[in-house]
């Protein structure tokens, strides 16, 4: 099947490291204009783009914890081209701390961390998106970048805020396939368990160490982020119409339900 993305344009967001930057690099290979969100690591997004055409990717910095800052973002990204087809939610933040144990005063400050950026950013985003592809009576796709703790919880404890905060913009986005199938709005959710990225890793820190998580896994290694990228450009075609609403786990059967 091909995967010829070229006339469509995808926002990514988080897109300077991870699964963002690999998301990012694999919509420019697949030949799709890309906006790509950064929060403040410029150069990291940079890297992703590194082999985009010219005027094929664009750059936007915005802090997702200042929802202004979101409408902002939002705001440059629709005057880049005429039309977003697809909205990648991925940013996110995992703190190691803020969990049970923790002083309240720390407690209150992740949660309300967690809501701003893993939440209400995303559903704002979403919220956009929607509203101007109903408006335009045009189609278009939202894919999730969620966590297999929206289901399963977390053996981290300090990350109790950010799976309920996964949770969350799951249902959102569920809720969004379910209310739009009839408008031509897809929505997916692709669920991840431990993925070679800087937060699993300091999670890992604090479960056990890496060996000790690799050691639960049947594979015996973490996902590459570059798996998850290729299954957001497959979505991203459309093509999948009848997947819209899905969680999609992709953890290396760690975890079947």
């Amino acid at each position: 099947m091909s995967h010829n993305l070229q006339g469509k344009t995808v926002i990514v967001t988080g897109a300077s490291k991870g699964i963002g930057a690999a998301t990012a690099k694999a919509m420019v290979e697949a030949g799709a204009n890309v906006i790509a969100h950064y929060g403040g690591d410029r150069a990291g997004a940079e890297a992703a783009l590194a082999a985009a055409r010219p005027g094929q990717a664009h750059l936007l910095q915005a802090d997702f914890g200042d929802m202004k800052q979101v409408d902002r973002f939002w705001s440059e990204a629709a005057g880049i081209c005429e039309k977003i087809d697809v909205l990648i939610n991925n940013a996110g933040i995992m703190r190691q701390s803020g969990g049970i144990a923790d002083p309240i005063e720390e407690w209150d400050k992740v949660w309300q961390e967690a809501m701003a950026v893993n939440v209400h950013a995303p559903a704002r985003l979403m919220r956009f998106a929607v509203q101007s592809w109903l408006d335009a009576g045009c189609s278009g796709s939202i894919i999730g970048i969620g966590s297999w703790v929206s289901t399963r919880g977390s053996s981290n404890p300090g990350a109790i805020a950010y799976a309920a905060s996964k949770a969350a913009i799951a249902a959102a986005t569920k809720t969004v396939a379910r209310n739009h199938a009839a408008d031509g709005i897809l929505a997916y959710v692709i669920a991840p368990g431990v993925v070679r990225t800087r937060m699993s890793e300091e999670s890992a820190a604090r479960t056990g160490g890496e060996a000790a998580v690799t050691a639960n896994l049947p594979m015996g290694e973490w996902v590459p982020p570059e798996e998850i990228a290729d299954l957001a450009v497959y979505l991203a075609h459309g093509r999948a119409r009848h997947l819209t609403g899905s969680t999609i786990d992709i953890n290396g059967a760690a975890y079947i339900r």
